[in-house]
């Protein structure tokens, strides 16, 4: 009876380990957006994470007749896309990201994880000195 205790107790570690792999880990979707960055902030209260939204062009409406601009929210974990972000609010950005199935606190509040700046228009890149840092 012990046996099939620890067969059962490893098996089930196991599987659980593969789902908390898939729901947090697994790389869902890779894609590029691109618009106009509006906000970007530092915040959290345990664990700061980089946030920001960005306006893209068009519009989108989940019911006919009306509109709504189309905004991607998305989190940011490397300091140096941090800093070129924050350097170049309000321009035109071209951002390549991955989508998680699901979020992480130290990770940020978006599922859409932003792991590069593939091109802006006049894009402002920092100086090492200008790196975020954490207080």
């Amino acid at each position: 009876m012990k046996k099939f205790g620890w067969i059962t107790g490893l098996i089930l570690v196991f599987v659980l380990g593969i789902f908390f792999w898939w729901k947090f880990y697994f790389v869902f979707g890779e894609g590029v957006k691109a618009g106009s960055l509006n906000y970007f902030v530092k915040k959290g209260v345990m664990f700061k994470t980089w946030e920001g939204r960005m306006v893209q062009e068009g519009f989108q409406s989940p019911t006919s007749g009306a509109l709504q601009s189309n905004e991607f929210r998305f989190s940011v974990t490397d300091p140096e896309v941090a800093a070129i972000l924050e350097r170049n609010s309000g321009k035109h950005l071209e951002l390549r990201y991955k989508e998680y199935n699901g979020m992480l606190p130290w990770r940020g509040t978006s599922e859409f994880v932003v792991s590069e700046v593939i091109n802006a228009s006049e894009l402002v890149k920092p100086n090492s000195t200008d790196l975020p840092y954490d207080k």
